[in-house]
């Protein structure tokens, strides 16, 4: 039996089409968008709600968090907005609820000039550094944190997607064999889901800025154990300890580019699913591979290595689901594999064509117009 969610980050354009984030954001702008969505009082029971009090909706703000040395949180510098999904039995209904959490986002965020684009790396801003810097406070609670979570610089520019999945029955080793293999294959499958060819307000060179500047210093992958006997070493984290019951076990896959067409998270869910099951794939590594994923940022699925493994995983994730109505949902890869054309291949011709970023992120998310 399985298990599956999603983790989604939203970036907006405000009411002057202009791109939103921590530069020109305060926490009140998304805030008031928050107090509008709707509780439900059981997520808790499946959702990390943290202790700072952002997170207890299925919407929250994704910022950096600011701390008093008293450590009273005092501010939270947002980037976005990211929905959450509860824990869902089937891929089709998970799609459906982070459909209907987006479109409700959208509808809420609209009353206040806000509207949706899709971004998987900030299009101007290369990098975050805290204003005012870092008190002693602060300073120790990063340090106490896990090592990729103390790279603030990176994740404030970047949005992207947590796909969430768990199978009954699986033994801690089967679970971290499972991260590596997901480890190992990231650089061939992440392309299916590029998005950010955007970098300091022109094209960048590549398909994914998000993946070339981030491959290395933050996790593929993460496994949730129980024990923190379990845990393994090493810089990025391939394990944690889980924070709840129903985390246990959890398979958390972070490399993927946002997408803003969430059939693409279907078959990106089935493909998970399929190499969980598949049980010929013989590659495994406890870190992603910078150099292979800074290759596949630039040239994606034209690289003949990046497409031919490509081709082989989904071919073994088609194998593995066999006749499971899931290996339906692969089609849309398919077709991205087929013609070697991924989003990011649209946003540049929509950019040479329209001149504008913003022009161009105002044509995103267009299934939901």
């Amino acid at each position: 039996m399985f298990q599956f969610g999603i983790e989604h980050e939203v970036a907006f354009l405000n009411e002057k089409d202009k791109f939103v984030d921590f530069s020109c954001a305060k926490f009140a702008d998304f805030n008031q968008i928050i107090e509008q969505l709707p509780t439900y009082p059981n997520d808790y029971l499946q959702l990390h709600m943290g202790d700072a009090g952002i997170r207890k909706k299925r919407w929250y703000i994704e910022g950096f968090e600011r701390f008093a040395d008293s450590g009273k949180i005092v501010d939270c510098l947002p980037k976005g907005i990211e929905i959450r999904t509860t824990i869902n039995s089937t891929i089709s209904s998970t799609i459906k609820e982070l459909t209907e959490s987006f479109c409700l986002l959208s509808k809420v965020a609209a009353q206040y000039g806000f509207s949706p684009v899709l971004i998987s790396f900030n299009p101007y801003k290369t990098a975050f550094e805290p204003e005012p810097p870092l008190n002693d406070y602060e300073m120790q609670l990063i340090q106490q944190t896990y090592p990729e979570e103390q790279t603030a610089s990176i994740y404030m520019v970047t949005y992207g997607p947590d796909l969430n999945l768990s199978m009954a029955g699986l033994s801690n080793e089967s679970l971290i064999d499972i991260g590596k293999k997901l480890t190992y294959y990231s650089p061939y499958i992440v392309p299916f889901s590029y998005s950010s060819p955007f970098y300091q307000g022109n094209l960048w060179e590549g398909l994914s800025v998000r993946t070339f500047v981030r491959t290395g210093r933050r996790a593929a992958s993460i496994v949730f154990v129980e024990k923190r006997e379990k845990l393994l070493g090493g810089t990025p984290s391939l394990t944690k300890v889980a924070r709840l019951p129903a985390e246990v076990g959890r398979i958390e896959f972070k490399a993927f580019d946002s997408c803003d067409d969430f059939s693409i998270y279907a078959g990106l869910l089935a493909l998970l699913k399929g190499l969980v099951l598949d049980e010929s794939l013989p590659g495994r590594a406890t870190r992603p591979d910078p150099k292979k994923h800074q290759l596949s940022a630039q040239q994606g699925f034209d690289n003949q290595d990046i497409y031919a493994i490509a081709s082989q995983v989904l071919q073994a994730a088609e194998h593995a689901l066999g006749e499971d109505p899931d290996v339906n949902l692969l089609a849309p890869l398919k077709v991205i594999l087929e013609k070697r054309e991924t989003k990011a291949h649209q946003l540049i011709r929509d950019f040479q064509k329209l001149g504008s970023i913003e022009q161009v992120l105002k044509n995103t998310y267009s299934a939901f117009v």
